[in-house]
């Protein structure tokens, strides 16, 4: 995965993130309510270069690959969403740490983005498996990994500790190659009814 990667339709423009990004990244990461449930807070200009920084690092080490995410009519940035735990080897890579904007949350805008990563992850890598976790406390992102189409595998127990110190269960998605020609037909039905 050392090329860059651009993914867009006439919705949303997924791209890598770079330092040129910080600034609107702030301002996109303004809402204290997206860091409930994350693992980082982006709420100054220093978190937002550290996190820009190491998506960078992350992305020239093949350990992770980083996109901003751009609300195509609005022309801005809304959000961040990652290619995560790439493993080429074993054809296999997870969909996550994404946040988006809140005034964007119940719009088409993370169906879009998912749409296209997996399209992308089935159809240009030709994966296996693309994995999904989120935190036992998150329900509103369990409700959309569930939306995908993605089946629940389970929880690991005592997987993380937050960053307020909390200990934090993660309940385990995945989809496979064989599923995905199904899953595509949902979204491409859901897509054209946002329309």
């Amino acid at each position: 995965m050392k090329k860059m990667i651009c993914l867009e339709n006439e919705v949303v423009q997924l791209r890598p993130v770079g330092r040129e990004d910080v600034d609107d990244i702030l301002n996109a990461a303004k809402y204290p309510e997206i860091w409930e449930h994350m693992s980082v807070s982006l709420l100054t200009k220093e978190d937002v270069r550290n996190y820009v920084e190491n998506a960078i690092k992350e992305r020239d080490a093949n350990i992770s690959y980083k996109f901003v995410i751009v609300d195509k009519a609005a022309n801005q940035i809304i959000g961040s969403t990652s290619f995560l735990d790439i493993s080429e080897n074993h054809k296999r890579v997870e969909i996550g740490s994404t946040w988006i904007q809140p005034n964007y949350w119940r719009t088409n805008i993370n169906t879009n983005c998912k749409y296209l990563l997996l399209k992308y992850c089935f159809e240009e890598m030709e994966l296996n498996r693309v994995q999904i976790k989120t935190g036992h406390e998150n329900h509103r992102s369990q409700k959309a990994i569930e939306r995908l189409g993605a089946s629940k595998e389970g929880i690991l127990r005592n997987h993380m500790i937050r960053k307020e110190g909390k200990i934090r269960h993660t309940v385990m998605y995945s989809i496979i190659k064989e599923e995905w020609q199904q899953i595509k037909e949902r979204f491409l039905r859901e897509l054209l009814t946002f329309k």
